[in-house]
C-alpha cells in the first residue's frame, strides 16, 4: 500500500472554497478487486500506490490537493496524441483527453473501450493523450509495460505497443511484453537496447512527477481540455463532456472559477463594490427601498416579518455559521487542535487579534462611540489565505496553517461577541424553548438519527427561540454543527465489495439479455436496475458522515451566495458621510487603527508569549519576516465585522463609518501584508532532524 500524499493545508482552508471545486484527493489507495469480483465499469479509482522510484534518491514528488487545471499543458513535441491532427477535418474543433494510466490497471482497460467508443464517434474532434502513472507495487511488471511502449515510440509504434499491450489480458509478463512487441512489427535488437537505456524510466518518471504535482492518487485520472473531469465514465456522460453543451460548458467554468485560490474573496468584493455603488449614486433610493422590504409571514410586527437586510443578516448567515461550526468540530475532533502546543500558538494569537483590536479601539473612544470595539476585532479568512495564495510558493506551508487556525478560534470568538454583547430586546423566557430543542438535538444525536429532516426542523424551531430571545438567531448554526451525527470512516473493502457486486450484477444481466435478444437490452424498468441503484447509492452515501454531506452541499453556497449577498446588503453605505463631528471621527479612526496596527500587534505580541514561555513553538519553516506579514494580513476583515458594526450602532450614522472605516483598513492591511511576505526570504523547507544514536 503506497503513502499517502503529504497535506499542504488542513481541511479547513476550504471553507470559503466548496469542496466540489477544489478537487481534494483522496489519499486512498485501492487494491485490485478481490478474487472472485468482477472489475466492471466501477467509478472507483484504482490505487496509484506508490509509482516507481524517483531517480533523485526515491523520493517522490507527492500532493494532497488534487489540481482542477493540468499544470503541465500537453505538448506535441513530448506528449503522445492520438487523433485531432491539424490537417484532419474537424481537427479545429478537437477536444483533448488526457488519461493518466497504467497497462496493467483493470479499470484503465475497462475505460480503454468507451475511449475507443468515444474515438469512433467523434473521428479527429477528438485528441488522445496518454501519460504514464504506473503502479508497481499493485501491478508488478506496470512500470516495464511503460518502459516497453517508450521504447517502441522511438521506432515510431507507441500507438500500436499501447493498444497491444491493453488488448493482452493480465498478468502481462516480460514475455508477453516482448512478444507483443514482436507483433507490431518493432526491430527487436534495437527495442531490446533500448530497454536498457535509463533515458525511457526517466521519460516515465516525469508522467509520474507531473501527475503527483496535479494531486493525482489514481489511475485512470482524466482531464478534458485540461481541466480534471470527475464525472461518469459511461459513454453518455463522457460524450456530453466532450461535446461541451452550454450547460456543460458553464459548469465548467464555474469550477475553472472555483479552483482559483481568492475566487471567494473576489466574489465578496464584487458584491461590496457593487453595493457602494449603488449607495453612492442615483441608484440610492432604490437599493435603500431594496435593502428596507419587509418580507415574512403574518402582521408587520411579528417576529418572522423581517427586512430584506435582516433576512440576510440573521437567516442567510445561520449558513455561514453552520460551516463555521463544522469547522471548528472538525478542527477538535482531527486538525489542528487535537496536539495542544500545536493548537496552543493559534489560539493564543486569535485571542491576541481580537484583543488588542478592540483596545486600540477603546483607546481612542469613549462613550457612545465605545459599543463600536468589536467592528475591528475579525478575520477575513478568505482574503488573507487569497493573498497567501497568490504569493505562491514563496509563502511557507507553516503560515499558511498557523493563518486558516487562527481564522478558526476568530471565529469562535466572533460568535461569542454576537451573542453576548450584542442582544436586543432581550427575552429570557424564550432561552426555555432554546433549551429544549438544543436537548432534543443532543437526543437525535444520541439515537443515532441519520436522516437531515429531524435536525431541520429542529434547527428552524431554534433560530425561531433565538429570534424570539433576541439573539442573533445565525447561531443556530453553529449549534446545530455542534449536533450534526458523525461516523467513523468506512472500510474500504466492503463498500468496493458491494460497489463491484451490484455493478458485476448488472453487466451479466444486460449479457443475458443481449445474447437471448441480439439487441442492446433496457434495464431500467427491470428489478435488478433498482436493487443495483440503492446498493451504489448506499455505498456512495457511507463513505461521507452526516456532517460531511451538509457541509459538501451548502459549502458553494455559503462561498458564492450567502456571504455575497450579505455583502451586498450591509456594505451599502454612502461615502459622502459628515464628519465634521469629533465622534465621527473617532469611529473611523478607531477602526481603520484597530485594524492596520492592533491585529498585527495583537497576533505578534501573543505568539512572542507563547514562544518566550515555551508554550507552543513557531512553524518551522516561517521566519520572523512573513510571520509579521501574516499578522498584518490578519487585519483584512470579513462581513461579520459588518454585522457587529450594526449591532454596534442600531441608530444613527455611526454605523456607515464603522463599515467605511473597515472598508479602509481591510484594504491597508492587505496591502502592507502582501507586501512584507513578498519581501520575506523564500520558505525554507526544514532538514529532517537527525535520529538519535
Amino acid at each position: 500500500m503506497g503513502e499517502p500524499c503529504d497535506a499542504t493545508l488542513p481541511l479547513h482552508v476550504t471553507r470559503l472554497r466548496p469542496l466540489w471545486s477544489t478537487g481534494q484527493a483522496s489519499a486512498l489507495f485501492w487494491p485490485p478487486p478481490p478474487s472472485g469480483l468482477h472489475p466492471g465499469l466501477i467509478s472507483l479509482s484504482h490505487g496509484a500506490g506508490d509509482p516507481i522510484e524517483s531517480l533523485r534518491g526515491g523520493d517522490a514528488v507527492t500532493t494532497a490537493a488534487a489540481q482542477l487545471r493540468l499544470l503541465r499543458p500537453v505538448d506535441p513535441a513530448r506528449d503522445h496524441i492520438r487523433g485531432g491532427g491539424d490537417d484532419a477535418p474537424g481537427a479545429a474543433d478537437a477536444v483533448t483527453v488526457l488519461i493518466y494510466g497504467d497497462y496493467l490497471c483493470p479499470y484503465c482497460r475497462r475505460l480503454r473501450t468507451v475511449l475507443e467508443r468515444l474515438r469512433r464517434a467523434l473521428g479527429e474532434r477528438m485528441a488522445y493523450v496518454f501519460r504514464h502513472f504506473p503502479n508497481e507495487k499493485a501491478h508488478p511488471g506496470a512500470e516495464f509495460a511503460a518502459i516497453a511502449s517508450e521504447a517502441a515510440a522511438r521506432q515510431g509504434l507507441f500507438w500500436e505497443m499501447h493498444d497491444a499491450l491493453y488488448a493482452r489480458e493480465p498478468p502481462l509478463t516480460h514475455d508477453h511484453v516482448l512478444e507483443a512487441a514482436r507483433s507490431i512489427g518493432v526491430d527487436m535488437d534495437r527495442f531490446a537496447r533500448d530497454l536498457e537505456d535509463p533515458a525511457l524510466l526517466a521519460r516515465v518518471q516525469d508522467d509520474v512527477d507531473d501527475g503527483r504535482h496535479n494531486g493525482v492518487t489514481a489511475t485512470p485520472t482524466i482531464f478534458i481540455e485540461g481541466q480534471r473531469y470527475d464525472g461518469a465514465w459511461d459513454f453518455y456522460s463522457m460524450l456530453e463532456a466532450l461535446k461541451k453543451p452550454v450547460g456543460a460548458r458553464v459548469q465548467r467554468t464555474a469550477r475553472a472559477f472555483a479552483a482559483l485560490p481568492a475566487s471567494g474573496g473576489v466574489v465578496l468584493l464584487i458584491a461590496a463594490a457593487l453595493a457602494l455603488v449603488c449607495a453612492n449614486t442615483a441608484l440610492a433610493p432604490a437599493y435603500q427601498q431594496l435593502i428596507g422590504t419587509r418580507l415574512g409571514v403574518g402582521v408587520e410586527t411579528s417576529i418572522l416579518a423581517l427586512n430584506l437586510g435582516d433576512w440576510c443578516s440573521e437567516g442567510l448567515l445561520t449558513v455561514f455559521f453552520l460551516l463555521v461550526g463544522l469547522e471548528i468540530r472538525r478542527e477538535m475532533t482531527a486538525g489542528a487542535f487535537t496536539d495542544r502546543r500545536a493548537a496552543m500558538l493559534p489560539i493564543v494569537c486569535a485571542i491576541g487579534g481580537v484583543l488588542a483590536p478592540a483596545a486600540v479601539y477603546l483607546a481612542i473612544n469613549r462613550g457612545a462611540t465605545a459599543p463600536g470595539w468589536s467592528a475591528p476585532t475579525s478575520t477575513g479568512i478568505a482574503f488573507a489565505l487569497g493573498v497567501l495564495a497568490v504569493l505562491g510558493r514563496r509563502v511557507p506551508t507553516g503560515l499558511k496553517v498557523f493563518v486558516a487556525a487562527l481564522a478558526v478560534v476568530d471565529d469562535i470568538l466572533s460568535v461569542l461577541t454576537l451573542a453576548i454583547f450584542y442582544p436586543q430586546d432581550f427575552h429570557a423566557v424564550w432561552l426555555i424553548g432554546v433549551a429544549a430543542i438544543v436537548g432534543l438535538m443532543f437526543l437525535l444525536n444520541r439515537w443515532r438519527i441519520y436522516a437531515g429532516w429531524p435536525y431541520l426542523a429542529a434547527t428552524v424551531a431554534l433560530w425561531l427561540a433565538l429570534h424570539a430571545a433576541g439573539v442573533n438567531a445565525s447561531l443556530a448554526g453553529v449549534l446545530l454543527a455542534a449536533f450534526l451525527p458523525a461516523r467513523p470512516a468506512p472500510s474500504a473493502g466492503p463498500l468496493l465489495a458491494q460497489a463491484a457486486t451490484a455493478l458485476s450484477a448488472l453487466e451479466h444481466a444486460e449479457a443475458q439479455a443481449r445474447a437471448a435478444t441480439g439487441q442492446k437490452p433496457n434495464l431500467q424498468e427491470e428489478p435488478i436496475w433498482d436493487w443495483a441503484s440503492r446498493n451504489l447509492s448506499a455505498a456512495a452515501a457511507r463513505l461521507l458522515s452526516p456532517a460531511d454531506r451538509v457541509e459538501r452541499a451548502v459549502s458553494p453556497w455559503a462561498a458564492y451566495v450567502v456571504l455575497p449577498l450579505f455583502a451586498f446588503t450591509a456594505t451599502g453605505v454612502a461615502l459622502s458621510i459628515d464628519l465634521g463631528s469629533a465622534d465621527s471621527r473617532r469611529v473611523l479612526i478607531g477602526v481603520v487603527l484597530g485594524l492596520v496596527v492592533g491585529k498585527p500587534l495583537g497576533v505578534t505580541l501573543a505568539a512572542l508569549a507563547t514562544v518566550k514561555t515555551k508554550l507552543a513553538i513557531m512553524p518551522e519553516d516561517t521566519g520572523p519576516i512573513a510571520f509579521l506579514g501574516a499578522a498584518m494580513l490578519c487585519g483584512v476583515s470579513d462581513p461579520v465585522s459588518l454585522l457587529m458594526a450594526d449591532q454596534a450602532f442600531p441608530h444613527g450614522d455611526f454605523a456607515g463609518i464603522a463599515k467605511i472605516g473597515v472598508l479602509i483598513g481591510s484594504v491597508i492591511a492587505a496591502l502592507l501584508g502582501a507586501a512584507v511576505v513578498a519581501l520575506a526570504p523564500a520558505a525554507v523547507t526544514p532538514a529532517p532532524k537527525a535520529a538519535k544514536a
